[in-house]
This record gives C-alpha cells, structure tokens and sequence, in this order.
C-alpha cells in the first residue's frame, strides 16, 4: 500500500518529466537554451566586428600572385555577402534567438530606442525565431534552396531598424545571457550594402568619397591640406 508521501512523490515526479518533455515546444525552451548560449558566448570584446570569411578569402586570392589570373571555378555555388533569410544566419545568431528570454532589458537601454527611433533589439531576435519557425520545416521539407516570396530583412525586419542601430552594444552588455544582437544586424545591413547597394544617402556619398578619394570627405587627396595654406604651420 501506497502512503499519501509516496503517491505524492510520484505525481511530482511525472509532472517533472512532463514538464521537460514539454519544454521544447513552449515558450519556455529559452530555459534549456539559456544555459548553453552563455557557455558558448564568444570572449571578443563586444565592439569587434568579425570579418566576413568569403570577403576575407576573395582578398587572398586577390593579393596571390598564383591566383590573379586563374581562371573562375565554374561550379562554384553562388555566396551570400551578409544576411537576407533564415538560411544565411550562422548557428549562433540562432541560438540566441532561441534563447531569448524576452525579458526587454536590450531595448530599455537601446539609444535608438529610446529616442524614438522603430529599433527594438528583442524585437530582432524575435523575429528571427519567428522566421526561422516558418521557414525551417518547409526547408526540410523543399531543399535549402526553397524560396516563399518572404524574406528577414523587409518582411520582418524594415531598413529603418537596422539603420537606426548605432552598434553601440548597450544590448549585448546588458542582456543576461550574452546575446549578441548587433552581430545580426550588421550582417543584415552588409547584405544591404554589398548585394543591393541599398544604403542611406550619407552613407553612399561616404563610400563613393572612399572609393574615389581615399577618404571620406569630397575632395581629392592633393587638396588635404588647402585648408592650412593660410596658417604658420610648417607641414611636412
């Protein structure tokens, strides 16, 4: 016969189990995820932004006296620069989507947020959960290369938001769990800029001032020093 502690203790006992079993269809799993994600959380300091591997490698060949004028892989697969959709979001931008808790603190103390702007950093990582819940069975099902007219960035997250980010990392310093949220927006917003050449029009004026004249600002490099001709200096 059974006592009241012992029919008590097994009751107890199944409704844990139940619970854990139950746990990663939830919105409770960021309990399991929590966990690993601060195991896994990179030890860089937060302001270094990782460079991109096939920019990286693309310049190798580039600065390789072998490989200048090698001839193109023909099969070579077509790579992504940055992120568009759920497939191009490296494992670990995933895993803090997973595991977020939701709890807000990354946007209480976002600048761009606080002064008004539609950034939300949570938001971000709940919509990629959100994405990634809808288009990940259906990649499974169809091929990686299945296409549902709907992308992250537009769709879900608008250029406005990734924008108004100033990859200042009150977010990723804040949050409990080390989640790196402007890693994601700067990979969405090199997309922007390297496969579609969509930038704000400061930005653009910048890059061609670079591209044309070694530095930011409209002139040329021999009028770096117009501005001194005036003035006592002996400039070397």
């Amino acid at each position: 016969v059974f006592t009241h502690y012992q029919v008590y203790w097994w009751i107890h006992i199944l409704l844990i189990f139940l619970f854990a079993n139950l746990l990663p269809y939830s919105k409770h799993f960021h309990v399991f995820m929590s966990v690993p994600n601060v195991f896994l959380s990179r030890l860089e300091p937060l302001g270094k932004l990782p460079n991109m591997d096939n920019v990286t490698r693309e310049v190798k060949l580039m600065m390789d006296p072998n490989a200048a004028f090698a001839a193109p892989a023909t099969d070579a697969p077509i790579e992504r620069f940055g992120v568009k959709d759920a497939e191009d979001v490296v494992w670990k931008s995933y895993f803090d989507a997973l595991s977020c808790t939701e709890c807000g603190r990354c946007t209480s103390v976002c600048p761009a947020n606080i002064t008004g702007k539609k950034l939300s950093p949570r938001k971000v990582m709940m919509d990629l959960r959100a994405r990634m819940k809808e288009k990940g069975p259906l990649m499974l099902k169809n091929g990686r290369d299945f296409n549902d007219g709907k992308s992250l960035v537009r769709d879900y997250i608008s250029e406005e938001e990734l924008w108004a980010c100033t990859t200042c990392n009150a977010c990723a310093q804040e949050c409990p769990i080390n989640i790196d949220h402007p890693k994601l927006i700067v990979d969405m917003r090199r997309y922007l800029v390297m496969e579609e050449g969509s930038a704000p029009g400061e930005l653009k004026a910048m890059f061609n001032n670079i591209e044309n004249n070694g530095a930011p600002w409209q002139y040329s490099p021999e009028d770096r020093l117009v501005w001194a001709k005036d003035l006592e200096l002996n400039v070397h």
